[in-house]
């Protein structure tokens, strides 16, 4: 199997920490020179300092950015591929804050779609022709297994996470005769700070202790636990790599069952 990424230049967003800064690592594992992006310089030096590097042509750097400064972002990501093509881009977020759909707010939905359905567009739209002059290109985007089943208490959130599933879809049509593969990563319950934000505010609504939250979270989990940041990341680089130059399109679930759906 074909997994070799020497040479390639990846694109990280979200890469300070949890599902990101996994993804990167096993990136930079296969061979790939890691860009990571997050808002946190302190915390992105620490992070790229972290990266393995297996090969000598291997060159990790980091931007400091907020994805929803859409503006910036283009500028930034322009001036980076204008020294060095992106060939793979891993869009990756924290997701917007927890809570019903009735009563919330227009510019929670605003904010929402402009630092995840947007930022997603502008990255792709910044480094799709670097990808086509080398004749090598993979998206993955990580969004949640919400795009299959809605989840409760996400309602901004599960809105925001489909749209970025269908501009994907779409997407992945258009540059398929191109070589460039669009594929969706969908985790389930991850220990990530998102997770513990997540029980958080469940405990917050129901008075509810968090463990006992935890444990019925993990009821609704046939493997009976949370994914560590690390099982998605694996599934992520498989996407990046040339053995999955054939898959393009979908929406993979790692979620250790918990998507009852087909």
């Amino acid at each position: 199997m074909d997994l070799d990424l020497k040479h390639r230049h990846a694109l990280v967003s979200g890469g300070s920490q949890g599902i990101g800064l996994a993804a990167a690592r096993e990136l930079a594992g296969l061979g790939a020179s890691v860009t990571l992006m997050a808002r946190r310089a302190d915390a992105l030096q620490d992070a790229a300092a972290s990266l393995p590097t297996v090969d000598p042509s291997q060159h990790h750097a980091w931007l400091a950015l907020d994805a929803a400064d859409t503006d910036a972002l283009r500028s930034a990501v322009d001036a980076l591929v204008a020294e060095r093509p992106v060939h793979i881009l891993v869009n990756n977020s924290g997701g917007p804050p927890p809570g019903p759909i009735r009563g919330a707010d227009v510019a929670a939905f605003e904010a929402a779609w402009r630092q995840h359905l947007v930022a997603c567009h502008v990255l792709a739209d910044a480094v799709l022709p670097g990808m086509e002059a080398a004749g090598y290109g993979r998206i993955v985007n990580v969004i949640s297994t919400s795009v299959k089943e809605p989840l409760n208490g996400l309602g901004v959130s599960n809105s925001t996470r489909w749209a970025v599933a269908g501009w994907a879809k779409t997407l992945a049509t258009e540059v398929a005769p191109l070589g460039i593969t669009v594929n969706n990563v969908l985790p389930g319950s991850t220990q990530t700070p998102r997770i513990e934000q997540i029980i958080d505010a469940a405990a917050a609504r129901t008075g509810r202790d968090r463990e006992d939250i935890k444990a019925g979270m993990f009821d609704a989990i046939p493997m009976r636990r949370f994914a560590q940041p690390g099982e998605t990341a694996a599934a992520i680089a498989f996407l990046c790599s040339p053995a999955a130059a054939y898959i393009t399109g979908i929406n993979l679930p790692v979620d250790g069952g918990r998507t009852r759906s087909l």
